[in-house]
């Protein structure tokens, strides 16, 4: 969703090259990466970046229902390629642990969360998510 009154808040920039001496690297050097091959190396970075603004999501969510967190969110995100003749496809699984906070509390706040993180809503009825609280 875009609009004309939309404030950006934050725009990461990276120029990445392919072949055996791959690499990418963001224009504020914070991120320097060989990619010798584009995978497994594009899996895991979507699996760090996407893993990074959920736990961003579940914080906000339980600041916005006043739930005070006894300590930071952990997910383990796995993002799967998958091959089904000539096309390729994405599965992803989230395991989710809020320390701190009943299982229904935590549930309600993984849920909650994929409705404000960026990545869940960009791949939203695109691939197939698996949420599970641990």
């Amino acid at each position: 969703m875009s609009t004309t009154t939309a404030k950006v808040l934050y725009t990461g920039r990276t120029h990445t090259t392919g072949g055996h001496d791959g690499a990418t690297r963001s224009s504020d050097g914070f991120l320097d990466i060989k990619l010798a091959q584009p995978h497994p190396a594009a899996e895991n970075l979507f699996a760090a970046a996407w893993s990074a603004c959920y736990i961003a999501a579940i914080q906000h969510a339980a600041a916005l229902r006043k739930i005070k967190l006894a300590g930071s969110p952990a997910v383990d995100a796995q993002i799967e390629l998958n091959r089904d003749g000539d096309s390729f496809f994405l599965r992803a699984s989230l395991s989710v642990s809020i320390p701190g906070v009943e299982r229904e509390v935590a549930q309600e706040l993984a849920e909650a969360a994929h409705g404000l993180c960026p990545y869940s809503k960009a791949v939203h009825g695109n691939i197939e998510v698996s949420t599970t609280i641990i």
